[in-house]
């Protein structure tokens, strides 16, 4: 289950995040297919990039926001909500909770990496509890 829908980070390039100043929206024809979503780069180049190290460039948590992570739950990111730290890309609901996940990042890190594995579980057995934004 994608947390944006049908394209992997709502269609932003992943590599963009750690190479351009801000995200930049992909193109359908510099896509690559990669663990059940569809990827979307901004360049052949970025294309490349990732496809020659995915994990690298993917967002931590598959995507889903990174503090309701640390809370227990999978909720909806939004793209544009995001933080580069120690070269991971962790994606959160908005740039509120942006503000929120960075003022003690060390706990909501530890946290999130302790409730990573249950809510990923819960995830693909379909058991998850998640917040979506259409639900606000």
């Amino acid at each position: 289950m994608s947390p944006n829908g049908g394209h992997a980070i709502g269609g932003y390039d992943a590599v963009s995040y750690f190479l351009d100043p801000e995200p930049r929206i992909g193109m359908p024809e510099f896509s690559y297919h990669w663990r059940g979503a569809t990827w979307l780069f901004a360049s052949e180049e970025h294309r490349e990039l990732f496809q020659e190290n995915p994990s690298r460039y993917a967002p931590v948590y598959g995507g889903w926001c990174a503090y309701g992570m640390a809370e227990g739950y999978a909720a909806e990111s939004d793209p544009l909500a995001w933080t580069i730290h120690d070269e991971k890309l962790y994606l959160n609901w908005d740039a509120e909770v942006v503000e929120e996940w960075q003022s003690d990042l060390s706990r909501m890190l530890s946290r999130s990496e302790a409730n990573w594995p249950t809510v990923k579980r819960a995830l693909q057995d379909g058991t998850a509890e998640i917040y979506w934004h259409d639900d606000e």
